[in-house]
């Protein structure tokens, strides 16, 4: 007996059934029909006929029947629970991912378990350990350390899991997200196309969107026979928690630059929005003074008070297909060959980059 069959068996035998319980057998007996064919219906099941799908929808909406998810996991040896560990629950980014990969797997009969380890590369062991410890049948995971050992460990224990947004180079595991150096490509050259000559980089981290966004920065100016100046750009530790206040006081040090960039380009929207702050106290415009762009193309982007140039990350297609990809790993008698998914980023124009080109 596997450790879930045991946990869902003590359980039950707690659990008990009062007089009142309906259960699916009595429904069935109710109908006329098997067991089995009412099983069928509650999971949407094409051989079952339409009319004997409304007589057993119809009952269990008169009964207001919910299906008993101790037993039935008890029977399929799965929680049917998905986890999700993202650093931080407050990032718009990562919130779109989470209702998109919900919206799926809800479809499915799963449910979402979320969490944060709040940029901790040690707190996400925590949150790993303890997720696995109430048997999800998957996990998704933006990854906050570069150590692959904790993923190497499920590796080995077959315990499904898909990486989003945040790839770890050498670990062949199963990933989705965007093309990181083309998001930097874009967004640089885009500034540049306006009419901007000293483009400044707020940047991310040392992980696969950081390095990615930067290394496309840097190709950018390059290409556009622009000089690059590790003057120009500025490291925060910290790009998903506390993203406005980091961006605001990474701009002041861009501000103390002789001469001043008249162009930014950030890591993400939430740095944009601090970056964007801290210019118009400096009683500089955007973007006749400072053009500005970020990446994430967040939804309050349009409401700001200069609306936000950013990269489409697509975030609401970066849930649907870790969804999809953490399913297939669940419900596979085999485990599939790692799938590495990289979306195109596109880019959006608002008023923060549409300034008049330089002849």
């Amino acid at each position: 007996m596997s450790g879930l069959t045991k946990c869902v068996a003590l359980l039950l035998r707690g659990w008990g059934h009062s007089k009142m319980t309906i259960r699916m057998k009595d429904i069935a007996k109710d109908l006329g029909l098997s067991q089995a064919t009412v099983s069928k219906v509650l999971r949407d099941h094409p051989d079952i006929g339409e009319s004997t799908r409304q007589r057993v929808l119809e009952r269990v909406k008169e009964l207001d029947y919910h299906p008993n998810p101790l037993a039935r996991s008890l029977v399929t040896g799965r929680s049917f629970l998905i986890g999700l560990i993202a650093p931080s629950l407050l990032h718009p980014f990562f919130a779109e991912i989470a209702v998109a990969l919900s919206d799926v797997i809800r479809d499915r009969g799963y449910s979402l378990i979320v969490s944060s380890s709040q940029e901790d590369p040690e707190l996400e062991k925590e949150e790993v350990s303890r997720l696995l410890g109430r048997y999800m049948d998957a996990l998704v995971i933006a990854s906050t350390g570069s150590n692959v050992e904790q993923f190497e460990r499920m590796d080995s224990k077959d315990q499904p899991y898909v990486l989003i947004d945040r790839d770890l180079p050498g670990l062949g595991a199963n990933f989705v997200g965007i093309d990181d150096t083309r998001a930097g490509y874009l967004a640089t050259d885009h500034l540049i196309s306006m009419g901007c000559r000293l483009v400044a980089h707020i940047r991310g981290q040392d992980n696969s969107p950081g390095n990615g966004r930067f290394k496309g920065y840097k190709q950018a100016l390059q290409n556009n026979g622009l000089l690059y100046s590790d003057d120009y750009v500025v490291r925060r530790s910290y790009v998903d928690i506390e993203t406005t206040r980091q961006g605001a006081e990474a701009m002041r040090l861009l501000l103390e630059r002789d001469p001043k960039p008249d162009g930014v380009f950030c890591f993400n929207d939430p740095l944009a929005i601090g970056a964007m702050s801290t210019i118009l106290e400096a009683g500089l415009r955007i973007p006749e003074d400072i053009a500005l762009i970020g990446c994430g193309n967040l939804p309050n982007n349009d409401w700001l008070r200069v609306p936000l140039s950013s990269i489409d990350q697509h975030s609401q297609t970066i849930g649907r297909r870790a969804a999809e990809l953490a399913l297939n790993l669940i419900e596979s008698k085999q485990t599939p060959r790692a799938q590495t998914t990289v979306l195109d980023p596109t880019l959006v124009v608002r008023s923060s980059t549409q300034k008049q080109q330089k002849q």
